[in-house]
């Protein structure tokens, strides 16, 4: 039976094995270059990123700075992003006619603000390479005799001399990988939202504001812009800890108490002394009217509710219980989760082939020489904001340095 064969076959055709397929054919042209991809569709993570915009990389360029956003991985990371971080990503795209824009909180996306963008572009340059794209050919077994890997497909079987794996969090990737005497760390979920059902957030979808929360009974707080949805709690501030405690809340089994200040630092006692000056100071009004700590207006009358204040109610008539309710409620209200769900369509997971098993400087397997992992197949992931794709983008620029050098 006639083998095609290769000098470097990359499995998964998602953001990590395009730049590493497209690297290394620009770093070395005569090699010859072939991804493997399971589905019928190829990139379709960067389609769905970034709500279709595609949140390319993150406006962070001190290598020290941008490791912070990796709950796992951050300490491998950094050789790598001395090599290729968010300035080179730039640059990349720009070299190629996609300039990127930076928005308010520092993501990253091609002016264009569309994700066809960035796939016409990969697309392009896999075509003006020569690197084959073959869909629909999922992995069935991968073996290694002698020098050369021999890779068995739904639609066929492949050799080559160099094998990247790029699969992201596919289980069944996992376990070939684990017959190649890889550690697999089991995959948790890793970026999601909270569920939540509590009279204070009825009627609240919509409402954002900035939050210090808490989970209570671990060592996990977080904060930053907090989002009210008609299933719980979302943004940045509950996606940084599921990110961070995802094996925490995994054990939990999604079911654990937030405490949420809604004015982030300040303490019970300190709001106390400030509803006690609003007392006074706004005697004959009532707390409805206007709102405080600029807390937006549904928001601020959920919590006078909460702490058993009327509308008829003034500041003047409100005793020393209530005004201690409601500053409980803002600086420490107990809210119980039950349950997650995904964030929109960006599935995230934390796990996958142990990186103590990985040279970092080439992202080459410790445990099979010329293989070769980068992006969501390792246990890398990091918090929403575009900070996944540039290690996906890192791992395969620099595994297409370590093969160009090895066969130059």
């Amino acid at each position: 039976m006639n083998m095609p064969e290769y000098d470097i076959i990359i499995v998964g055709g998602g953001a990590a094995g395009f730049f590493a397929a497209i690297n290394c054919a620009s770093a070395n042209p005569k090699l010859s270059i072939v991804i493997l991809e399971r589905g019928k569709d190829v990139l379709s993570k960067v389609k769905i990123s970034g709500g279709g915009r595609c949140n390319v990389t993150h406006a962070q360029f001190i290598p020290d700075e941008l490791v912070t956003n990796y709950p796992r991985g951050d300490k491998e990371l950094r050789g790598p992003f001395h090599t290729f971080m968010t300035g080179d990503t730039i640059s990349w795209f720009e070299d190629r006619d996609v300039p990127l824009k930076i928005e308010e909180d520092g993501r990253m996306f091609p002016v264009s603000d569309s994700s066809q963008t960035i796939i016409d572009c990969f697309s392009k340059e896999v075509q003006r390479l020569g690197i084959q794209v073959l869909r629909q050919h999922a992995v069935q077994k991968i073996s290694k005799q002698d020098s050369s890997f021999h890779i068995e497909t739904s639609q066929g079987q492949f050799k080559s001399s160099h094998l990247i794996v790029c699969s992201g969090s596919n289980p069944k990737m996992w376990k070939q990988l684990a017959t190649l005497k890889h550690t697999i760390t089991p995959a948790v979920p890793s970026l999601f939202t909270f569920n939540c059902k509590d009279q204070r957030l009825e009627h609240l979808m919509g409402v954002a504001t900035t939050a210090h929360i808490t989970i209570l009974d671990t060592k996990l707080e977080s904060e930053g812009p907090l989002l009210i949805t008609h299933w719980g709690l979302s943004g940045p501030a509950v996606l940084k800890l599921s990110a961070w405690g995802a094996r925490v809340l995994e054990k939990l089994k999604y079911r654990f108490s937030v405490a949420i200040n809604w004015l982030e630092y300040q303490n019970t006692e300190e709001t106390y002394d400030q509803l006690l000056v609003l007392k006074h100071d706004h005697a004959k009004q009532s707390p409805y009217t206007y709102s405080q700590f600029d807390l937006p207006k549904r928001l601020w009358r959920s919590l006078l509710k909460q702490a058993q204040i009327l509308e008829q109610d003034t500041w003047a008539t409100l005793n020393k219980q209530q005004l201690q309710l409601l500053a409980q409620e803002l600086t420490a209200g107990v809210f119980e989760v039950n349950g997650k769900s995904t964030f929109k369509e960006e599935f995230v997971t934390a796990g996958g082939v142990d990186l103590k098993e990985i040279n970092f400087k080439t992202f080459e397997s410790k445990k099979v020489d010329n293989l070769y992992l980068a992006g969501e197949v390792l246990n890398i992931d990091a918090i929403t904001g575009g900070f996944n794709f540039q290690a996906a983008w890192t791992g395969g620029y620099v595994v297409a340095q370590a093969i160009a050098h090895k066969t130059s």
